[in-house]
């Protein structure tokens, strides 16, 4: 019995990539659930409009963070900043009682922001002072479901599973039965090779997003207010990003094992930290940034934005123009990769192909 335990202590030394998951994903979800995993929302984005606008920013307390007042702009002003994703909170002052509107995607900052205005209140009775009234109207998510916010954010997760797991143990099933050797000495170039394996995966996470969407629609009562032609650019360039990992991390595994390791310390940081279930406004700041480098945070904020409030294109060119520049990276590395991988076998097939036949005698 000792002789196993010496031998399995020693063959974990030599596998590099489960000891490094045995120390660093433990690690990684304890500052995860430490500094991240919070519904608590301590600031708030609020803009302030209308005659009184500068007076009554002034006075907000708690987590009301203004980002904007324009004493000239109304309720139609705050209706598009809210609906641009530019403000969550936005007041309208020139009116009795005031009118607060509320972004209802962002289901723990509207709950916070209720809880905050009815402090408020509370305060202002036990100083004896008659507290404003404030009339709340939640837009986009009126009763604030949560299956509203989620759903959208499941079509991420979805085509990060595709994109990600799939593709990579696909290409690492073929590199063990000896496809890719095959492919290696073909007259075909590197990015036909990439191209042609993730189109088929491409197509199939194109119909698992429209089947996820119209049962969303269906069965939970989502919305789909917005553009299908920018919902569908969004979701092609998260798609490009995560098959692009896929074989990324396919050109670095051994085998299926390897691959789904590496995916799963890809997935589970963007499940926790993206704002599928935790909101990225109650992150610790020292972490935040994590979240804005993972590419399923963007793709929420347009799969949201398209379905519940319909963004137009123009306020969503950041996260747009983010997940392009992703795509355009990680594609690039894995046809390096690839190609590096591919190299090897090719002069490993020309040379065999040179060799003479034996002859019989």
């Amino acid at each position: 019995m000792w002789a196993m335990i010496v031998k399995e202590f020693r063959q974990l030394k030599r596998d590099r990539r489960t000891l490094a998951m045995l120390v660093v994903l433990p690690v990684l979800l304890l500052v995860i659930f430490g500094y991240a995993a919070k519904f608590e929302v301590s600031n708030i984005p609020t803009i302030v409009v209308g005659p009184q606008a500068e007076q009554v920013a002034s006075q907000l307390q708690g987590p009301f963070q203004v980002v904007e007042v324009d004493p000239g702009a109304g309720k139609s002003f705050v209706e598009s900043r809210l609906r641009d994703g530019k403000a969550v909170v936005g007041l309208v002052t020139g009116q009795r009682p005031l009118l607060a509107l509320m972004d209802g995607t962002q289901l723990f900052a509207a709950q916070a922001a209720e809880g905050a205005f009815a402090h408020m209140a509370r305060a202002a009775e036990a100083s004896g002072v008659t507290p404003p009234a404030v009339t709340v109207q939640i837009l986009f998510d009126p009763k604030l479901m949560s299956s509203w916010i989620m759903i959208p954010g499941l079509t991420g997760l979805i085509l990060l599973f595709i994109g990600t797991l799939i593709t990579s143990l696909g290409i690492v099933r073929e590199r063990q039965s000896g496809t890719i050797e095959q492919l290696a000495v073909m007259p075909f170039r590197p990015w036909d090779v990439i191209f042609g394996k993730i189109v088929p995966y491409l197509l199939l996470a194109s119909l698992d997003l429209t089947v996820i969407v119209g049962v969303g629609m269906l069965l939970f009562g989502v919305p789909f207010v917005g553009s299908v032609a920018t919902f569908g650019l969004g979701a092609l360039l998260f798609l490009l990003v995560t098959l692009g990992m896929g074989v990324l991390i396919s050109t670095v595994s051994q085998n299926q094992g390897q691959a789904i390791q590496l995916a799963i310390m890809f997935v589970v940081p963007q499940v926790l930290m993206s704002g599928l279930i935790f909101p990225i406004s109650s992150m610790a700041e020292a972490v935040r940034w994590i979240a804005y480098v993972l590419p399923l945070s963007w793709y929420i904020e347009i799969s949201r934005g398209v379905m519940l409030k319909d963004t137009p294109v123009a306020a969503l060119w950041e996260p747009l123009v983010v997940l392009a520049g992703m795509a355009v990276v990680v594609l690039g590395l894995a046809m390096l990769r690839f190609r590096r991988d591919l190299a090897p076998s090719a002069r490993h097939g020309r040379v065999t192909a040179a060799q003479p036949e034996p002859v019989s005698p």
